[in-house]
C-alpha cells in the first residue's frame, strides 16, 4: 500500500492535469511568452513610427516618410502625418504618435512628453535630420554586443522562471485552498483519517515538482531556440529555486489561511502578485524608477529571486553570492508558513 503522502501527491497531479486551461497557462504560456518576446527583441528589422507634422501648408501631401539610421544600429521609418496642431494633439493622446513637430518659418518646435523614451529618441533623430544631417552617427563607432549573456532573452528567461514559480505557488496553492474551503472539501477531508500534515506536505511537494517541470520546459526551450547558457553553478540554481518555492509557498498559505470566499481570495492574490509582477523587473529593468522606489522594489521576494537567478545565469554567480538571498527567501517562506498554519481555517 502506498504512503498517504504519495497518494495525495498523485491526487494533486491528476487534479491539475484534468484542467487543460490550467496546464496551458502554467506550462505552455511562459514558453510562448519567452518565444514571442525573444523573437521580438532578437530579430533585427526596420521600425516604423508616426510623427504629427504641423505647418506644411504648401503641400497637399497627407503624409510622407523619412528613413533614419544605418546598417549597424538599424533603420527607423518616420511617417510624417500632415495635420493641424489640435488633430496632432488628439493623435498623441490616442498613442498614434509620440511626437508633434511644428514648423514656424525656418524653425521647428517639438511637442512631446520628456518622460517618453520613444519620443526622446525620435526627437534626437529628427533634430539631426530636419537640420540637414542624415543621422547623428554613421554607426562606425558602434560595436554591437552579441555575446551570450548580453542579450534581452538572457535577461528575460531567469525572470520568467522566477515569475512562473510565484504564479504557480500563489494560484496553485493559495487559490486551490480557498476554492476547496469554499466548496467544503477541506471540511470533508479533515473528517477522514488523513493527517493535516500529510495534506500540506503533499500539496507543497506536488507544487514544487510542477514548478520544476515548468521551469525545465522554459529553460530547455530557451536553450534550444535562443542558445541561452547557465554561466554559474547548477546546484546553486537548484537551491535558489527551492528557496524561492518555499518563499512563495509560505506567502500562498498565509494569504489563503482565513477566507472562504473565492472573490475575496482573488482580490487578495492580485494585491500580492500584481505589484511584484509589474515592478520587480521581470520584463524590463526596474532601475528606471526613482532611487527611493528602487530601494523598496529590491526588497520584494520576486525581485530577490529574479535578480539572483540572473546573477547565476548571466554573471556566473556561485554559492558565495547566493547565500544571503537564499536565506532571506527561505526565512520569509518559513515565517509566512508558520503564521499561516497557526491561523489556518480548515472549515
Amino acid at each position: 500500500m502506498k504512503h498517504p503522502i504519495i497518494l495525495l501527491i498523485l491526487t494533486n497531479f491528476r487534479e491539475f492535469l484534468r484542467q487543460p486551461g490550467a496546464v496551458f497557462w502554467a506550462v505552455f504560456f511562459p514558453v510562448l511568452m519567452a518565444g514571442g518576446l525573444g523573437l521580438a527583441f532578437t530579430q533585427k528589422g526596420e521600425r516604423n513610427q508616426k510623427i504629427a507634422f504641423v505647418g506644411n501648408e504648401e503641400t497637399e501631401e497627407k503624409s510622407w516618410t523619412k528613413k533614419v539610421g544605418n546598417e549597424t544600429t538599424g533603420f527607423t521609418n518616420y511617417e510624417f502625418l500632415n495635420v493641424g496642431f489640435d488633430e496632432g494633439l488628439v493623435l498623441l493622446k490616442r498613442g498614434t504618435v509620440d511626437l508633434i513637430v511644428k514648423k514656424e518659418g525656418d524653425k521647428y518646435q517639438y511637442h512631446f512628453d520628456p518622460l517618453n523614451p520613444e519620443a526622446q529618441l525620435a526627437y534626437i533623430n529628427l533634430t539631426a535630420v530636419l537640420n540637414g544631417n542624415e543621422t547623428l552617427s554613421s554607426g562606425e563607432d558602434v560595436v554591437p554586443l552579441k555575446e551570450i549573456g548580453s542579450r534581452y532573452i538572457d535577461f528575460l528567461v531567469p525572470g520568467l522562471m522566477a515569475m512562473g514559480v510565484m504564479m504557480s505557488c500563489m494560484w496553485g496553492i493559495s487559490y486551490g485552498l480557498i476554492e476547496k474551503r469554499s466548496k467544503m472539501l477541506l471540511r470533508r477531508m479533515v473528517a477522514t483519517p488523513m493527517r493535516k500534515t500529510h495534506f500540506m506536505a503533499a500539496l507543497l511537494i506536488a507544487r514544487t515538482m510542477m514548478s520544476a517541470i515548468e521551469a525545465a520546459l522554459l529553460i530547455g526551450f530557451s536553450w534550444l531556440f535562443f542558445d541561452i547558457h547557465l554561466e554559474g553553478s547548477f546546484s546553486a540554481l537548484v537551491v535558489l529555486f527551492l528557496s524561492g518555492t518555499i518563499a512563495f509557498a509560505g506567502i500562498a498559505i498565509l494569504t489563503a489561511s482565513r477566507t472562504n470566499n473565492t472573490y475575496v481570495g482573488n482580490g487578495i492574490l492580485n494585491a500580492v502578485v500584481m505589484p511584484m509582477m509589474i515592478l520587480s523587473g521581470i520584463f524590463f529593468s526596474y532601475h528606471g524608477f526613482p532611487e527611493w522606489a528602487v530601494s523598496i522594489i529590491r526588497l520584494f521576494p520576486l525581485t530577490i529571486f529574479a535578480d539572483t537567478a540572473r546573477a547565476i545565469f548571466i554573471e556566473g554567480a556561485g554559492w558565495s553570492q547566493i547565500v544571503l538571498p537564499v536565506g532571506v527567501l527561505a526565512g520569509l517562506g518559513l515565517v509566512c508558513m508558520s503564521v499561516g498554519m497557526k491561523v489556518f481555517k480548515w472549515y
